[in-house]
Formats: C-alpha cells, structure tokens, sequence
C-alpha cells in the first residue's frame, strides 16, 4: 500500500486507489492501510515539491508535457491562489502538478508538508470509510 500511494502521488500516472480497495476486499485494517497509504502519499508528494525545487520548469514540460503557456498558465493560477491551493493536491489529475509547482514557486517547506499531510489523510480516510 505504501508503494502504490507513494507511486499516485508522483508525476508517474498511477491509481493507489484500486489497490487500496483489494486490500480492504481481503481483510486488512483499515486503520494500517490509512497509515501507509497517507505517508507513501505524503512522501510521494514531497518527491514532487523536491523535483520542482530543482528541475522545475524542465519536468514540467518534459515529463508532464505541458506547453509553456500551459506551465505559464498553471504558475500564474498558483500564485494567483496562493499556498492555499494546495488544498487541492488530493485531487486527481491536478494535484501532482500543484506539488510540482510548490517546488518551482519554493512554497515554505513546512506549510507545505503540513498542507499535504492533512489532505491526503483526510482523503485516504474518505475513501476507507466509503469502501467499508
């Protein structure tokens, strides 16, 4: 569970959200599985904020294969937003790019981590209550 969090919260296009539900189907804990899912997660995140701080722009057009005017755009969301918008890094599809982007826009650290802690557990929790 660890690894497939981890794995979805990276720029790589991956789901941890089908291996969450196998896990629950064969009987482990829910509370474990929210534990390991929120820090691979949380960590997957942190990979990205890293990779923004240092390749920024480069990965985003590269790997994510945005336009410039696309990453142009996005930047100019982001600080139109401000921090405040990483409240949306739990969302699929545009939330990787928001951790991306924390790091090109050198996001204070620990709003940062403490942001993204609490969204991505508050979803992974969302999501275990639902499936049981």
């Amino acid at each position: 569970m660890f690894l497939a969090a981890m794995l979805a919260a990276t720029i790589l296009p991956f789901s941890s959200e089908v291996v969450l539900a196998g896990l629950l189907t064969i009987g482990m804990m829910p509370s474990l599985l929210l534990l390991y899912a929120s820090i691979g997660n949380i960590l997957g995140a942190i990979i990205n904020y890293l990779l923004g701080y240092r390749f920024g722009k480069s990965i985003a057009l590269s790997v994510l294969r945005m336009s410039p005017k696309q990453f142009a755009r996005s930047q100019t969301i982001f600080e139109r937003w401000g921090k405040w918008s990483l409240i949306l890094c739990w969302v699929p599809v545009i939330g990787d790019p928001l951790t991306l982007l924390s790091g090109v826009l050198r996001i204070n650290k620990v709003f940062f981590v403490c942001v993204v802690s609490i969204v991505k557990t508050l979803r992974y929790a969302a999501i275990i209550y639902w499936l049981t």
